[in-house]
C-alpha cells in the first residue's frame, strides 16, 4: 500500500529531498473538527491497519519504476525510496476510545518525507473506521440492549468498505456481522439465516421452513414476510417448529421480518408465538435502519430481540465522510529544539493547535464520569492532588475549577524509532473497552440531538504558543 498516497506526497517528497529536508524531524497530529451527525463524541478506529501498513511501508521496484517514468523525480530521490522504511515515533489515542474534536488521534514525529508520505493512509483508514465505530455505537445505543448486528456488506463502498466496515462496526457494539470474511480474517462473529430466495424456490411456503430447520435446527430462524408475515408467515412458522424443533427438545429458533409496519407486526407475532408456546422465539427485524428508527421502534413497544442494520450503518448514510485531518504542528532546528507551527485560517475552526503536545482525559473521582480532555505541552504533567483551573480556549472568560479529578494519558506509544513498542490488543478486547469508556460518558453528552458539550481545553502554556503564533502571523 505504499503507492496508496496524494501524488503530491512525492513531489513534496522529492523537493524535501532536493532542498535538504529530508532528514528534518517534524511533527504532524491526525485530528477531526466535528463529530458526525453533530453527535456529542465520536469513536477513534483503525490504529490495527495503520500498524498493518507501516510494518510494510516500502517501495517495490515496479513502483520506482512508475515513478521514473513520471519523468518528475530525481534519481537520487529514487534511489532514496529504494531503502525506504519508517523509522521515526508514533503515538495514538487507542481504538474505540470517545474521542472530540480538536485533540490529536494521533502524532507522527518523523523525519519530513516518511512524515508526508505515510498521511494519505493515516488518513484513510482512521476516518473509514472511526466513522463506522461512530454510527454502530450509535444505533447500539437506540437499540437499548437488543443485539444489533451488521448487515451491510452487499451495499457498502468497496471490499474494504465491507471487512474493516464490520470490524469498526464491531467495536462500536454490533454483535457480529454478514461479512464472512470479516469473521476470517478480523474474528468479527458471521452468522445469516435465509433470503426470500429459499421461500421461493418451493411449492410452499411450509416447505421451505420445514426444511431449513431439518437442516440448521440449532441455528432456525426462519424469514416470514415473503408473502403475508400474519396469515401465513408465522402460522407456517410455528408449525415447522412443531414438527421439526419440539419433537428434538430445541427452544431456540427465531424468525425475522424485512417489510411491513415492524412496530405492530412484531406485537401480534410475540402473541402468537407464546400462544403457541414458543415464548423464547427471538424475533428479528431489518430493513433500512438507523438510529432513529429503532430509537422510534423501542418506544412504540416492537416486539424485538434483534436488528440487523446495513446500508446505512455501513455507509454512515447520514454523514459519510468523518472529515480527519493531518496538519504540521511543529519542527525541530538542528540543535534539536521544538519550533511550533501554526496554520492560521478565517475560520476559527481550521486554526490548528501547535507544538508537540498531549492529551489528558480528566474523570471525576467521585462518579468515574469523564469531566473534560486537556491538551498541553508533551513535557507537562499534571498533578491531581491540586486543583486544576479550566478555560474554554475560545470564550476565555468561562471557567472551572476540578478538585477531586483523576487523570489519564490519552496517547500511547505505538512506534518509538521505527520499532512497533505497542502490544496490539485482540478485537473483542476492544469492543469490551469501547464500552467501558462510552460508559464514562455523561448521558447528556451521548443524547442524538443537542447533546451536552464535552470541553476540551488547552492549557495556559499551548494557548499562549498558539495566540503568539497567531499575533505573529498578523
Amino acid at each position: 500500500m505504499s503507492m496508496l498516497c496524494d501524488f503530491y506526497e512525492l513531489t513534496m517528497g522529492n523537493g524535501y529531498f532536493e532542498t535538504g529536508f529530508q532528514d528534518r524531524i517534524t511533527y504532524f497530529d491526525v485530528f477531526f473538527r466535528s463529530v458526525p451527525d453533530q453527535g456529542g463524541f465520536a469513536l477513534t478506529a483503525g490504529l490495527d491497519q495503520v500498524i498493518e501498513y507501516i510494518e510494510d511501508l516500502h517501495f517495490s521496484e515496479e513502483d520506482l519504476h512508475y515513478l521514473r517514468g513520471r519523468k518528475l523525480f530525481s534519481e537520487a530521490f529514487l534511489n532514496y525510496l529504494k531503502s525506504f522504511r519508517f523509522t521515526g515515533d508514533l503515538y495514538a489515542i487507542p481504538e474505540g476510545t470517545p474521542i472530540f474534536p480538536q485533540e490529536p488521534l494521533i502524532t507522527v514525529r518523523a523525519p519530513a518525507i516518511q512524515a508526508q508520505l505515510i498521511e494519505t493512509f493515516l488518513l484513510l483508514a482512521v476516518n473509514h473506521q472511526s466513522l463506522i465505530a461512530t454510527k454502530a455505537n450509535r444505533i447500539v445505543r437506540a437499540a437499548k440492549g437488543r443485539t444489533v448486528l451488521e448487515f451491510g456488506s452487499r451495499r457498502a463502498q468497496g471490499t474494504d468498505g465491507a471487512i474493516t466496515g464490520a470490524r469498526a462496526a464491531y467495536i462500536g457494539g454490533c454483535g457480529g456481522t454478514a461479512c464472512a470474511i470479516a469473521d476470517q480474517i478480523y474474528g468479527v462473529p458471521a452468522g445469516g439465516t435465509m433470503a426470500h430466495a429459499w421461500v421461493q424456490m418451493f411449492d410452499s411456503q411450509y416447505e421451505a421452513f420445514q426444511t431449513y430447520c431439518r437442516l440448521y435446527p440449532n441455528n432456525a430462524t426462519l424469514l416470514v414476510d415473503t408473502y403475508n408475515t400474519l396469515k401465513s408467515g408465522v402460522p407456517d412458522a410455528i408449525r415447522a417448529f412443531n414438527e421439526v424443533l419440539r419433537p428434538l427438545g430445541i427452544q431456540k429458533c427465531g424468525i425475522r421480518l424485512d417489510s411491513g409496519d415492524m412496530a405492530y407486526l412484531t406485537r401480534e407475532a410475540r402473541k402468537m408465538l407464546d400462544d403457541a408456546g414458543w415464548p423464547g422465539c427471538e424475533i428479528s427485524v431489518s430493513n433500512a435502519l438507523d438510529e432513529y428508527l429503532i430509537q422510534d421502534l423501542v418506544q412504540q413497544g416492537a416486539k424485538i430481540d434483534m436488528f440487523g442494520v446495513g446500508e446505512r450503518l455501513i455507509t454512515a448514510r447520514s454523514e459519510p465522510v468523518f472529515g480527519g485531518v493531518y496538519k504540521l504542528a511543529a519542527v525541530e532546528d538542528k540543535e534539536g529544539n521544538i519550533l511550533p507551527k501554526i496554520k492560521v485560517s478565517e475560520n476559527i475552526a481550521k486554526i490548528t493547535i501547535p507544538h508537540f503536545k498531549k492529551t489528558y482525559r480528566l474523570y471525576d473521582r467521585a462518579t468515574g464520569k469523564a469531566e473534560a480532555d486537556y491538551i498541553c505541552l508533551h513535557d507537562e504533567v499534571l498533578d491531581d492532588t491540586k486543583p486544576l483551573e479550566l478555560f474554554d480556549p475560545l470564550a476565555t472568560w468561562k471557567r472551572k475549577t476540578l478538585t477531586n479529578f483523576t487523570v489519564r494519558e490519552l496517547q500511547v506509544p505505538i512506534y518509538l524509532g521505527g520499532k512497533l513498542v505497542y502490544r496490539q490488543p485482540e478485537l473483542r478486547d476492544i469492543r469490551a473497552y469501547c464500552a467501558q469508556q462510552v460508559d464514562t460518558l455523561w448521558d447528556e453528552v451521548k443524547r442524538f440531538d443537542n447533546p451536552h458539550k464535552y470541553y476540551v481545553d488547552l492549557s495556559r502554556k499551548v494557548w499562549d504558543i498558539q495566540h503568539e503564533l497567531l499575533k505573529q502571523s498578523r
